[in-house]
């Protein structure tokens, strides 16, 4: 009880941190420009096929429950490659600033490392999940 007490506190914080970095790469001064926040659809989005393919290996057999994973990992890496990729083409197209997009990647690396923390202390199983 008390580490997954630990646990979560840690998580928190690290997924505060990330969404300063989010909104810092947006509101400072320099920047100002709020296009850079669409990440955040990405993060609520990130975990979705794993909780939908966790819920469906359970009443499948094991093939099928092994292409459900397969399917939930490869839409998830898009999302989490699209989350990377949108600041990048925002500063191509001279939307925003490429201080912008730094502090935005790094906001992304801090919570999608929370949200991959999160499957693997809370999930019971080696299997990440499911």
């Amino acid at each position: 009880m008390v580490d997954q007490i630990k646990a979560i506190i840690g998580l928190s914080f690290s997924g505060a941190i990330g969404i300063l970095l989010v909104v810092l790469g947006c509101a400072l001064k320099d920047y100002g420009i709020w296009w850079p926040m669409f990440v955040l659809l990405f993060y609520l989005l990130a975990p979705l096929p794993t909780i939908v393919a966790k819920r469906f290996s359970e009443d499948f057999s094991s093939n099928t429950a092994n292409v459900t994973k397969e399917v939930a990992f490869f839409l998830t890496s898009g999302i989490v490659v699209s989350a990377f990729g949108l600041p990048i083409v925002l500063a191509r197209c001279n939307i925003v600033k490429w201080g912008a997009v730094g502090l935005v990647m790094s906001g992304n690396i801090f919570i999608f490392g929370t949200i991959l923390a999160y499957f693997m202390i809370f999930s019971g199983d080696d299997d990440w999940g499911f």
